[in-house]
């Protein structure tokens, strides 16, 4: 972008923020009007294609530290003045370059003294400006080329897609493919980066920035880096403890010991069989339910009796009148 371009363009007013507004607030303001203009959301509507791209531009500028300080630099040094190479200027020098720098200079044309009092370097600039004019020459300010703005985009994957990693292909509007790479052992609400797929730029094209949603799963549910999944037994086994197998992430199953007198409720941890990533394994924990049969035959229903004759000393509840006392 030319610096005239920088002078004639107010990108405060165009993002609508104050010139002293944080970068959060400008990021804030771009997302909205991105949203709002974004030619996807506009089909065919010239004008909202412009204004998109005209905050496009504005963003790429703010949201750059150092462009922002080059850009606000020359919008305080004058406005409406025009820069050029060589011109009416006197000497050689840039036309209109002493509107901007007639005061500091002592009105002079063709610009300052080498060695003026109070200017830095052999260039006679102030500070400053020289750092603005690469080495305090008056051959017209050109600034760093910016990348374009990033882009967003949203998908849905499996549950197993998270785990395992997966491919996608995001179909833009003029029917090109994007394929996405989906690392394993994604979370969901995390983002996926595609360098060079975001809005063109001097400096070269912007991102585009992924959101994944993950769909839930019947069986396990992902905790951190843990999955966490329910485990039916029956009274027998939990009453006098088994070996029972449980199914993995990994499509095979596990043995996983119950203790004699494990209650429902009870969760037991298995090393090493969560999820996966390239910093951190999780482990897979799994929560006893003990079964209660629904129909009993005669045969059961007199060996329950007898179980329950057998153990009539014992009151699971005998304490809960001192537990609820206030």
């Amino acid at each position: 972008m030319a610096s005239q371009d920088w002078v004639e363009k107010d990108f405060y007013k165009i993002l609508g923020v104050a010139k002293d507004a944080s970068d959060a607030d400008i990021k804030k303001a771009y997302r909205k009007l991105a949203r709002k203009y974004h030619p996807d959301t506009n089909p065919g509507d010239a004008k909202a294609e412009k204004t998109f791209k005209d905050v496009s531009e504005a963003y790429s500028v703010l949201s750059d530290k150092e462009d922002r300080e080059q850009y606000d630099a020359i919008r305080a040094m004058g406005g409406g003045a025009r820069f050029s190479a060589g011109g009416a200027g006197g000497q050689g020098g840039p036309a209109g370059f002493e509107d901007v720098f007639g005061d500091l200079f002592g009105g002079a044309r063709g610009g300052a003294r080498r060695g003026s009092p109070g200017f830095g370097g052999a260039s006679g600039l102030p500070p400053e400006f020289a750092d603005l004019f690469g080495n305090g020459g008056f051959g017209g300010f050109q600034p760093t080329p910016t990348k374009g703005a990033d882009r967003t985009a949203s998908t849905s994957i499996s549950f197993g897609g998270s785990i395992h990693g997966t491919k996608i292909g995001l179909r833009e509007p003029n029917g090109d493919v994007i394929d996405v790479r989906i690392p394993a052992g994604i979370k969901d609400g995390q983002k996926v980066r595609v360098k060079g797929k975001g809005q063109s730029g001097a400096a070269g094209p912007g991102d585009l920035m992924v959101t994944v949603h993950v769909k839930p799963h019947e069986f396990f549910h992902r905790d951190g880096n843990n999955i966490r999944v329910h485990v039916p037994v029956t009274f027998p086994e939990a009453a006098l403890g088994a070996n029972i197998s449980v199914p993995t992430l990994s499509g095979e199953s596990v043995r996983v010991r119950v203790p004699a007198g494990t209650p429902s409720g009870r969760t037991l941890r298995v090393k090493g069989a969560g999820v996966k990533t390239s910093k951190a394994t999780g482990d897979l924990l799994v929560t006893i339910d003990v079964s209660v049969p629904q129909k009993l035959s005669k045969e059961a229903q007199e060996a329950v009796q007898a179980f329950a004759d057998a153990t009539a000393d014992g009151d699971p509840r005998a304490t809960l009148k001192d537990k609820a006392k206030l």
